[in-house]
């Protein structure tokens, strides 16, 4: 079979099951699968398939057809201009989180802090800050053992390994560290809004990464308790929040003795990080 007809024939299935990227989609398997550039499978329409690459994209097209998001089909995820890692066991990076990244990177660039990710998963958090501020360390913590395994292989990937570790533990179970910055994005989504997710999200991604409670802010609360006993003096606070959420957050902020000093919108004009003081 030749490129043309393999990815008309991956296009067709993927819209006949309303895949809105029907024709990206098969060109970036098929470029993964061939490991060749997306470019060049483009220009080379006529170019010959072997039998057993054939057989590998039908599968990956079967399970995109399912809605399985491309990042657990291909393994990999781009954040912050670097490929990471990525499994069913995290979540999948998202844009809006670079956010939270570029603005912590803004206020700590001239300095060496000692960094706490709550709720790792792949790490890329942790590790994209850990890249930009070459004197900085980090610890990240999880519950979810296969997700800490997710981000040691991330740190091996990147080079950062002997700047931070990574441990399956509660940040609950935390106790006698101090650091500069505690960073976070935790679940947020309110337990009755999880089914209105996209199928993508609801079936694939790990609900315990999602699942923020009643209201949404679970989880929320818990680090803003947890960080007031772990947080060296003037210490940052850098959360990632849902939409709609900043309002509740900065009241609990506030009675927990923080100052808001840095609130980030999202493409949609939403706030979507804090940074707070003690």
């Amino acid at each position: 079979m030749i490129v043309s007809d393999l990815l008309s024939l991956g296009s067709k299935i993927l819209k006949n099951s309303n895949v809105q990227t029907y024709q990206l989609d098969p060109e970036i398997m098929l470029s993964s699968l061939l490991k060749k550039k997306r470019e060049h499978i483009i220009i080379n329409p006529e170019e010959k398939v072997s039998k057993s690459i054939v057989n590998d994209f039908n599968k990956l097209i079967i399970r995109r057809s399912a809605r399985e998001p491309m990042a657990y089909i291909l393994k990999e995820k781009e954040f912050w201009s670097k490929s990471f890692f990525v499994n069913r066991n995290t979540l999948i990076p998202r844009p809006e989180t670079e956010l939270l990244c570029e603005n912590v990177i803004k206020v700590l660039k001239r300095k060496n802090p000692y960094i706490l990710d709550i709720g790792t998963g792949t790490g890329c958090i942790l590790l994209s800050i850990l890249s930009e501020i070459k004197k900085a360390r980090g610890v990240g913590v999880d519950i979810s053992k296969n997700a800490i395994e997710v981000a040691k292989k991330n740190a091996n990937n990147l080079k950062l390994n002997k700047r931070v570790k990574f441990f399956p533990k509660s940040f609950d179970d935390l106790y006698g560290y101090k650091f500069d910055l505690v960073v976070s994005n935790p679940p947020y989504i309110r337990t009755c809004d999880i089914k209105n997710l996209s199928d993508d999200v609801r079936t694939f991604e790990p609900k315990i990464a999602l699942d923020g409670g009643k209201d949404g802010l679970d989880v929320i609360r818990k680090v803003i308790y947890k960080t007031r006993t772990i947080l060296k003096k003037l210490g940052w606070l850098a959360l990632e929040i849902g939409h709609g959420q900043h309002y509740k957050v900065s009241q609990i902020l506030k009675t927990q003795g923080f100052r808001e000093e840095l609130l980030v919108k999202d493409y949609q004009n939403n706030i979507r990080c804090i940074l707070a003081r003690l």
